[in-house]
């Protein structure tokens, strides 16, 4: 199983074992920027394979293959459309944490679900697929040569991802080399990976991995921060208006029972002339 971080891996592997299969999982992830970042992720998904008794094995980290490749399509989507971002879906769990675990950017990040008219999101699509691809060749040639039949993969765990690509891309691998691939749309489980992931401390990135991702994973958070402030304006403009009508409201009370007041006290007035020039 291509093995994209611990906290993806937590339910696909959840799901395999029940079904009687006990996966070997590969960490090939040669996106993933900076290099700190790839080994925080990997020693992440490592001490979680051993705490579980899988099998773990670790690919090449060549990130300069990468950005000869999905690097190059980002720089140029860069060039022409800047950083590449979506509509601001300001998720949070319980904590006020953005909800994300996974290799999506996660914090609003780009679903599948965007208009492929898009020629920015076009160009983010084919930047994913060549990641998509680089990594699933690696796994592939990695499982041809140590005798696995199948292929599987966590990457489609994230909603944010590309699924319909990740599944193109995988069986393409797999008919390069004559193996099986073994796909499952994981995406029910995220909610599931996110709480588990939560409650065993894993570590839990905030963008996907390459560094296009980190820069509009930064974008996207500062837009849904902008969001949430002006949110909080608009409350308390909302609230000042309140507290200004109600203040409108016990002034008119005030200066009606003023005006109640006065007159009653008119027409106690005039009764009590009348009573006097009575007696007189």
């Amino acid at each position: 199983m291509h093995a994209c971080c611990g906290p993806c891996s937590l339910e696909p592997v959840r799901l395999m074992r029940e079904e009687g299969v006990q996966p070997v999982l590969y960490y090939a992830n040669s996106n993933i920027y900076p290099p700190e970042e790839y080994g925080r992720r990997r020693d992440t998904i490592r001490a979680w394979a051993c705490e579980q008794g899988l099998a773990f094995e670790e690919g090449a980290y060549e990130p300069q293959e990468w950005e000869s490749t999905a690097g190059k399509l980002g720089d140029a989507a860069v060039r022409r459309y800047g950083v590449i971002v979506h509509e601001a879906q300001p998720a949070e769990d319980g904590a006020g944490e953005v909800a994300s675990l996974s290799c999506g950017n996660g914090e609003g990040a780009a679903s599948a679900s965007a208009p492929e008219t898009d020629p920015a999101e076009q160009a983010r699509q084919a930047r994913c697929r060549a990641c998509y691809r680089q990594r699933f060749q690696d796994a592939a040639a990695h499982a041809a040569a140590n005798g696995f039949d199948e292929l599987s993969t966590t990457l489609s765990v994230s909603p944010y991802q590309y699924t319909a690509i990740i599944r193109e891309e995988l069986e393409r691998a797999c008919a390069a080399y004559g193996i099986q691939p073994v796909f499952s749309d994981y995406r029910p489980y995220y909610d599931a990976a996110t709480r588990r992931s939560r409650e065993e401390g894993m570590y839990r990135q905030n963008y996907c991995g390459c560094r296009f991702s980190q820069e509009e994973a930064r974008v996207e958070r500062e837009a849904r921060k902008q969001m949430r402030a002006q949110a909080r304006r608009a409350l308390q403009e909302q609230n000042a208006e309140a507290r200004a009508q109600q203040e409108r409201e016990r002034m008119r009370n005030r200066q009606e029972k003023q005006a109640y007041q006065l007159k009653q006290q008119r027409k106690r007035a005039i009764l009590k002339a009348l009573r006097e020039n009575r007696s007189q």
